[in-house]
Order: structure tokens, then C-alpha cells, then sequence
């Protein structure tokens, strides 16, 4: 597995953005929108012989289904994912973007899922929230500028996990914004609360009126595509269904 790049560009002191597709499809409708509004340009891609045979097909345009954007007035630089990741590659994938985040010298990394909401007796949480952890407490004060409610207990699985643990061990800036979804059910109001809170940690000012439209579009793409090489890949279910990869607060 590698990353190529398709131009050479300074990422050192960027922020790097990440959400693969899991339950609630938060992280790429959110990722996505980003990309959109702040004209990212896409500027590499993750490849690998064990990733499903497909290809994405943009604007009569074939792309690679992991593709990585950036914005350089922003300087931001993030993936985007079409298809999500199998439970034997976790592994792989995180080395292969932990390696690029360091290499590169990029010095914070923003993760984005769900958190299915009603796993335990006397939730209160309502869909939409934002929950968040850290890899550092000095994050804590930014965590709560951006109103997102800690974790305390909780497990945590997935590319997003590993990326915490591996920027934990290395006193690495890095927050995993999870979005309280309900199970099962795909809404673009989950990639606007992430968005939202994006906006509050990264000073951006990204207009979410146009979240709904485009968020709906994104999940059909994307629901296809799951839906079509579901079959071939057995570790599917435990990768995006209901109960992972996930995190309970």
C-alpha cells in the first residue's frame, strides 16, 4: 500500500482531515463538503492490490476511490474515501497515513465519524451531538471552544482509533470528533454538526446551507458502491455495520 502523489506540495504545519466511511457515513459526506467549498485540489492517492477492483468516475473523469485533497490557502490536507476500509487492512492503512502525516510534518490530525447513540441504559444523547477525545489534555480548551462533549469510558475501533493511539504515543496533536448518530439511519444533519464544529477548531467559516443537497448525493454514490462489492468482501459488515467502527460514551 502507498501513497502517490500527483504534485508536490508543503504540508509542513497543515492539518490533516480524515473520516472513511462507517456507520452514518459522517465522514465522507462531511469530507466531501469540505472539499467542495474550500476548492480543494485533488492531489494524491492511496492505492493497494488488496483494495476492491473499482474505480470512482468524476465529471467523465477516472479516479482512484481514495484520494487526497488539499487546500493550500487553508492548508489543509484530507482524504477522501469511497468504499470502506476492510477490518485487515485497519492495520495497514493507519501505518501507510500515519508514516505520510509524520514524514510530512503535518501537525494536527482532525478525525470524523459516528457514534451510534442507544447502546447504553439511560443514553440521553440526541443524534446530531458531538462527542470528541484527544490524544493530549492540553486539547481539552480547544475541545470545549468547539462544544464537544468528552469522552470518558469508551472503546474505540477503526483507522480513527489507531491513528489516536499512534499520535498519543508520540504526543501528537489529534481529536476524534465522533457525531451521535442514530443506527441505520444516513442524515446530512450528522455532516453539518461535524462541520460545524470543524469550522470552531480550524477558524474556517464553511457555509453548511448547501449541506443537504450535497450530502444526499454523496451517500447515494456512496451506498452504491458499498452495496455492489458488499458480497466480495466478507470483513463488510464488521467494518461499517452498527457496531463499528464505533465509540460509546
Amino acid at each position: 500500500m502507498e501513497i502517490t502523489m500527483l504534485k508536490k506540495v508543503d504540508l509542513s504545519g497543515a492539518t490533516f482531515v480524515e473520516g472513511f466511511p462507517g456507520i452514518g457515513l459522517v465522514g465522507p459526506m462531511s469530507i466531501s463538503y469540505m472539499i467542495d467549498k474550500l476548492d480543494m485540489e485533488c492531489v494524491g492517492y492511496i492505492d493497494s492490490q488488496n483494495f476492491p477492483p473499482l474505480i470512482s468516475i468524476h465529471k467523465g473523469e477516472p479516479m482512484h476511490p481514495i484520494r487526497l485533497y488539499y487546500s493550500k490557502q487553508n492548508q489543509i490536507i484530507t482524504i477522501f474515501a469511497e468504499f470502506a476500509i476492510p477490518l485487515d487492512l485497519v492495520y495497514e492503512i493507519t501505518e501507510t497515513v500515519y508514516g505520510f502525516v509524520t514524514k510530512n510534518k503535518i501537525k494536527v490530525i482532525y478525525s470524523i465519524g459516528g457514534l451510534p447513540i442507544g447502546m447504553q441504559p439511560g443514553q440521553q444523547a440526541k443524534g446530531g451531538t458531538v462527542f470528541g477525545v484527544a490524544s493530549k489534555k492540553s486539547l481539552s480548551t480547544k475541545m470545549q471552544k468547539a462544544e464537544l462533549k468528552p469522552i470518558v469510558e469508551g472503546v474505540s475501533t477503526g483507522v480513527s482509533a489507531m491513528l489516536l493511539v499512534k499520535s498519543k504515543a508520540d504526543e501528537l496533536d489529534n481529536i476524534n470528533l465522533m457525531v451521535a448518530v442514530q443506527p441505520g439511519i444516513v442524515d446530512p444533519r450528522y455532516a453539518e454538526s461535524a462541520i460545524i464544529c470543524l469550522n470552531k477548531l480550524m477558524e474556517l467559516d464553511i457555509d453548511i446551507s448547501d449541506l443537504e443537497r450535497e450530502a444526499k448525493e454523496v451517500e447515494a454514490k456512496i451506498s452504491e458502491i458499498i452495496s455492489k462489492h458488499k458480497e466480495s468482501h466478507e470483513n463488510y459488515k464488521n467494518a461499517v455495520g452498527d457496531s463499528g467502527p464505533s465509540m460509546y460514551a
